[in-house]
């Protein structure tokens, strides 16, 4: 009875962490840019100072989907998206490079060019600064090219280029921060193949009705769990009774 508990109480704690990885990708429905996680259950051996006749179920995050969102159409300078495969370029709050899709650029109060969240875009050269401009324009290539404050309009200079990047997706890791990360740890090259297409946002590769799916089904299996182990506390008190009488 103690293994069929132990495999009741370890499914129902696994199934919980399911529950959370499909929790955070609904939750992130309407996040520029954002990339869903898989999850699965694995059987695990418990290993122990004795022979390993304990089994449990894992819940792992094996990966990430890296297929395109929606593209949203904003008409804003600022806001790039993705066409097709590659991600631009940010320093994380470590200050290393980082990966991401979201397009949704700002400038702040320092004249940096940062994401929605705050993060500062990577240049060829570092970090983006820009002039006090009357109008910006973000190019297929990543070139930021400006028309500065007060001058006319045909006086137009290259700021800038964003780092685009097109690695492996098997060398990629998705952090707690949200953002994607190297495996290896090593920074990646700029790829020139990679294009930008300006007035666009991705929206996320979440699918709603999927993910709903997946919770609905994840707590059927939770309440399977507990009914097991109501199951084994009913059958060991029935047990006891017996011997009870029995003595």
């Amino acid at each position: 009875m103690d293994k069929a508990l132990y495999l009741a109480m370890s499914g129902g704690v696994q199934t919980m962490n399911a529950q959370a990885i499909h929790a955070n990708n609904l939750a992130n429905v309407n996040t520029t840019g954002f990339r869903s996680d898989f999850e699965q259950a694995r059987s695990m051996q418990v290993y122990g100072d004795y022979y390993p006749s304990r089994v449990y179920a894992m819940t792992e995050n094996p990966a990430t989907r890296y297929t395109q969102g929606d593209m949203i159409q904003t008409d804003r300078n600022l806001d790039v998206a993705i066409s097709g495969d590659g991600f631009m370029t940010v320093y994380d709050e470590m200050g290393q490079e980082a990966y991401t899709r979201a397009g949704d650029l700002q400038i702040n109060a320092a004249g940096q060019l940062v994401t929605g969240r705050g993060l500062p875009v990577a240049g060829v050269g570092g970090p983006i600064f820009l002039p006090p401009v009357d109008n910006i324009n973000i190019m297929a290539d990543g070139s930021i090219s400006v028309v500065p404050q007060g001058g006319a309009a045909n006086e137009v200079a290259v700021i800038n280029q964003i780092k685009l990047v097109n690695p492996d997706p098997q060398n990629l890791r998705k952090g707690q921060d949200g953002l994607i990360h190297t495996r290896d740890g090593q920074f990646l090259e700029a790829d020139l193949n990679v294009q930008l297409v300006s007035g666009f946002i991705e929206g996320s590769n979440v699918n709603a009705v999927e993910e709903m799916t997946h919770i609905m089904n994840l707590a059927r299996r939770f309440e399977m769990n507990v009914k097991m182990m109501d199951t084994v506390r009913e059958n060991a008190n029935s047990s006891a009774r017996i011997l009870q009488r029995t003595a």
